[in-house]
């Protein structure tokens, strides 16, 4: 089991590292503790329901160790008695950081709780991904939203579930987190590259690909955000042109997210451009400098595949 976890130790880095110093890498998983305990504070600080969200998004990380042909994999291996202590013990390192917070918070029930269910998390195997077809209001040309809206339907589930409760309890700044949380689960659909065949099908310019990705990116991000942005301007009429801003820069962190990934194409998303959208979120005025940055980088890939 120490062999495997050095493993999994050393892939870590090496993702974190991408090719570059070390030092690069050590200074990405150190900004990103920041965006963490940032993120944390102001949950807890902004939120009464911040507890639950915090349990439910530790068991959705862990939920990902519990697919079923990696852990026949992992059965085979180490056998059954290992195999479960290693479960375990990657289960709870995965859980570990949101202890700590909660051990801060003094939340010391919803630890035990979260505890517990970690552990028995480890005892249970079942596929992360489902061949269900889920109906969607997207047609099939843009696959990132066909696919990506099927592979995470229940964090729009949740994420209306807060934006009810945030009406009903009139908790403003919980209503924001359900906003945030659905930009989230949108921008995690342009993280993985596609195959080129489906750059090439488009036949268009690099510049009109661009231009068409982003507005399809951003008519369908409305069509799953509107529900929410109807439902605070009658509940919170007095604060639209905050959420109206609010949803204007997720647009403008979704436009940058897509022209970054097509500024590395075919190649996923480099350290070097994810230490730059990372900055981004510290200093959002960047985002002036860094989109028309990632659209030359974008034209300039997209030409090999593009006329």
């Amino acid at each position: 089991m120490t062999a495997y976890f050095k493993l999994q130790f050393i892939m870590t880095k090496r993702r974190l590292s991408d090719g570059y110093h070390p030092i690069v890498g050590f200074l990405l998983a150190s900004f990103l503790l920041l965006v963490f305990v940032g993120f944390s504070m102001l949950l807890f600080d902004k939120t009464t329901f911040a507890t639950y969200a915090y349990i439910i998004m530790s068991l959705y990380f862990t939920s990902k160790l519990s697919e079923i042909r990696r852990n026949d994999f992992l059965k085979h291996c180490f056998g059954n008695q290992r195999y479960r202590k290693l479960r375990i013990l990657e289960n709870l390192i995965v859980a570990l950081p949101f202890v700590i917070f909660l051990i801060y918070k003094q939340q010391f029930y919803p630890i035990f709780f979260l505890v517990a269910m970690t552990v028995l998390m480890a005892f249970l195997n079942f596929k992360t991904t489902y061949h269900i077809v889920i109906p969607t209001p997207f047609y099939k040309k843009p696959f990132e939203f066909t696919v990506g809206f099927r592979n995470t339907f229940f964090m729009y589930i949740v994420a209306y579930g807060f934006a009810i409760i945030a009406v009903i309890v009139d908790n403003f700044n919980l209503g924001i987190f359900s906003l945030l949380m659905i930009f989230l689960t949108i921008f995690t659909y342009y993280f993985k590259s596609e195959n080129e065949y489906f750059v090439w099908s488009y036949s268009l310019t690099p510049t009109k690909f661009l231009f068409e990705k982003i507005r399809i990116a951003v008519v369908f991000s409305f069509y799953l955000c509107s529900p929410l942005l109807i439902l605070f301007s009658i509940f919170y009429f007095d604060n639209l042109v905050f959420i109206l801003i609010l949803t204007f820069v997720g647009y403008l962190y979704l436009t940058m997210i897509i022209l970054a990934k097509y500024s590395a194409y075919p190649n996923e998303i480099d350290m070097a451009q994810a230490i730059v959208m990372s900055t981004t979120l510290v200093f959002p005025p960047m985002l002036i400098a860094v989109i028309p940055f990632f659209v030359n980088q974008s034209i300039h890939k997209l030409k090999v595949f593009l006329r």
